[in-house]
């Protein structure tokens, strides 16, 4: 199974559909998450800009009375729909009237006496915003007197060499901060340094003039400590003390931390709006989370669809291959006939054709291998069927062996010895161990040789020799006399008495043209292709008039290409044929 192509192939497909998709998953999935994390910092500082914004109008004002105006500036800031609603549902106020609902759940929780320390990080430990002041918030006319006192007291300071500044707290008390030293150079307003108790800043060590007394409770500031101090007290079950820092602050012991908180809470309710519930943004405005079984079922959906694909075109792959390999086990068989049949284009088309071709050249290969062994045995047979009959006719005495029979058993033997050396000179040239030995030809003389030796052969046809210049190359004289001596032989086979046979040779640039030209029946044009296969012939009848071993033709062929050229045909029926040899002037000997 696992050398099965088919399986790799699937197997490959998934694996690489299973990386992707994980890559692309791992990789979507991290971009996303960085980007809900950028975008989850940009709605909470967002969020905590419009929470701050309306903590500070809950903390100055008793009731959400006229927070439109607001509501409608921070959405215009934020570029978000705000929105305001009590904890039981009732809206208050809203940017957008006439949107979508709002959204199930909502943004922050609004209520000064609660402070949500997500969105407000420096909110103190009571969760009480410092600008809910309540009953300490002072008159004009105190805040201007303590101002006073404050301003004197740090105009002394610096007048001594100290730096100091004012401050102002969230009720309008002022506060003197300053830095210890004498001052070098100008306060520092990023960094003015911690603040300092209007009580302890006294005139310094050498400073008299100074006044040490720090500016005590107003009177709007006394009635409220004492309403403080009752509830801290009823809280604690005893006497706690409660007073002011420097800021105006309410401050006590820190074992009545969380009754003074309590109290606080119970004294500012009144002075402070109801907590209320924020929306921002609308419910589609709201960013999905990442949603992990809806990756891995999406992913387990794209990895099903491309195994499936995979499959598919892994099956279409392989029906033609298997097609293919049934077709060669036939061959294999002995079913010369097994073909392919070819319809998918590209290269899986082009294999079961390339497969037809092999196919078809293989059956036709072993069709010529029958042909020739029949035609050896029967070329072979015979004349050494002639030569056992005599032979046994003079050894029982039936015969006598005189000259003439002497002549007919030589002239078969040398049948034999033409036969078996065409046969190894074709198989030398198979196995190019055809010898060759170039030397300067004047093809005129060659050919005029050739046709002195045949005239007086070819009782019947007229034999011409037509040669234009004085075309010269370099070959075998020997082989070339041979290849030229077939064709012409050949020629003169197949022409009647009174045809003509004409020898031709004229030259170009690069090659000689050699023709044989004669005026017999011609060859019919399905049988071109094979004249000069080895014991093909035109006609069957293996006469000695009209065929001979059928080797001639693939021994010119053999010869030619030997040189570096070629042999070729063309002919009519009715009309002769005409042998060309196309050889190079220069040979290039074949290895």
């Amino acid at each position: 199974m696992r050398h099965s192509l088919l399986v790799r192939l699937v197997a490959s497909s998934v694996l690489i559909a299973v990386c992707s998709i994980v890559a692309t998953a791992w990789l979507a999935a991290r971009s996303t998450s960085g980007e809900i994390r950028q975008q989850q910092g940009q709605t909470l500082a967002r969020d905590a800009r419009v929470n701050d914004a309306l903590l500070g109008y809950a903390a100055s004002h008793p009731r959400w009375d006229g927070v439109e105006e607001t509501v409608r500036e921070l959405a215009r800031q934020s570029g978000e729909r705000v929105a305001l609603a009590t904890e039981g549902g009732a809206l208050i106020a809203d940017s957008a009237p006439g949107r979508p609902p709002l959204p199930a759940r909502a943004s922050a929780v609004v209520d000064p006496l609660a402070v949500d320390v997500s969105l407000v990080p420096g909110a103190a430990t009571d969760r009480i915003d410092a600008r809910a002041v309540g009953p300490f918030l002072l008159p004009g006319p105190e805040r201007a007197r303590l101002r006073e006192e404050v301003d004197a007291q740090a105009a002394c300071l610096r007048h001594q060499g100290w730096r100091a500044t004012v401050a102002v707290g969230p009720g309008g008390r002022p506060y003197l901060r300053r830095e210890g030293g004498p001052a070098t150079s100008a306060p520092d307003a990023e960094h003015p340094g911690p603040p300092v108790s209007v009580a302890s800043a006294a005139s310094p060590p050498g400073s008299p003039s100074c006044s040490p007394d720090a500016p005590g409770p107003t009177t709007t500031e006394k009635r409220a400590l004492d309403q403080l101090a009752a509830l801290v007290r009823k809280c604690h079950g005893g006497r706690v003390e409660v007073w002011l820092d420097e800021t105006g602050e309410p401050s006590a012991a820190p074992s009545a931390a969380e009754c003074l908180a309590a109290a606080r809470r119970a004294q500012l309710k009144p002075y402070v709006a109801p907590a209320a519930l924020l929306y921002i943004g609308s419910p589609e405005d709201r960013t999905p989370a990442i949603d992990p079984y809806g990756i891995a079922g999406v992913t387990a959906v794209i990895l099903v669809l491309a195994v499936g694909v995979s499959v598919l075109v892994a099956t279409r792959l392989m029906r033609p291959m298997r097609a293919v390999t049934a077709a060669a086990r036939r061959m294999r068989a002995g079913d010369g006939s097994a073909r392919v049949t070819v319809r998918a284009k590209g290269e899986v088309g082009e294999l079961g054709a390339a497969f037809n071709e092999m196919s078809e050249h293989l059956d036709r290969m072993e069709q010529q291998r029958k042909a020739m062994v029949s035609d050896v045995s029967h070329e072979l047979r015979t004349p050494l069927s002639t030569i056992r009959g005599w032979l046994e006719a003079t050894q029982d005495g039936v015969a006598e062996l005189d000259p003439a029979l002497t002549a007919s058993l030589v002239e078969e033997t040398m049948v034999l010895q033409h036969i078996i050396d065409d046969l190894q000179q074709l198989a030398l040239a198979d196995a190019g161990k055809l010898q060759l030995h170039p030397e300067p030809v004047d093809v005129a003389d060659l050919l005029e040789q050739i046709a002195t030796v045949h005239r007086a052969a070819a009782a019947g046809p007229a034999l011409t020799v037509e040669v234009t210049g004085r075309p010269c190359l370099d070959a075998d004289p020997v082989r070339l006399r041979q290849a030229v001596g077939n064709l012409l032989t050949n020629a003169l086979r197949h022409t009647p008495a009174g045809g003509r046979v004409s020898l031709r040779a004229h030259g170009d640039a690069d090659d000689v043209l050699i023709e044989v030209a004669d005026t017999g029946p011609g060859i019919a044009p399905e049988h071109l292709p094979y004249v000069f296969g080895r014991f093909w012939r035109a006609e069957k009848s293996r006469s000695r008039q009209t065929g001979g071993s059928g080797l001639g033709l693939a021994i010119v062929r053999q010869l030619a290409e030997a040189h570096g050229g070629s042999a070729a045909v063309r002919s009519e029926p009715g009309r002769g044929a005409t042998f060309v040899l196309r050889l190079p002037r220069r040979t290039k000997i074949r290895d």
